[in-house]
């Protein structure tokens, strides 16, 4: 009985998968990077957005001077210079390193 039983579930096994196989498609893949691409970029902008912003609330703007690229500097409680870049991580920066602001 086991091995009726037995052979049985190996049987709907392998026609479950050679179902499975037949209805495979080949898929366009340049839309798949496309799409990672894109998610990719604006995850980046998400979290480039929410780092500005919690930032701009705990910490200090340094009036006068900015970041390599005309940044915005911010000083957090240690007394230490950074700037937000465009994927949303802080980039510390020495004191010789902040430039004059433009205006």
């Amino acid at each position: 009985m086991k091995t009726l039983v037995s052979a049985a579930l190996f049987a709907a096994a392998i026609s479950f998968s050679l179902h499975s196989s037949a209805e495979t498609v080949k898929r366009d893949t340049t839309l798949g990077k496309k799409i990672g691409n894109t998610a990719k970029k604006v995850g980046h902008k998400t979290s480039n957005i929410a780092a500005n912003t919690a930032s701009h609330v705990v910490d200090k703007k340094y009036e006068g001077k900015c970041g390599p690229n005309g940044q915005t500097v911010y000083i957090n409680e240690h007394s230490h210079y950074y700037y937000i870049n465009k994927k949303g991580h802080r980039v510390y920066l020495k004191k010789s390193e902040l430039m004059d602001k433009k205006m």
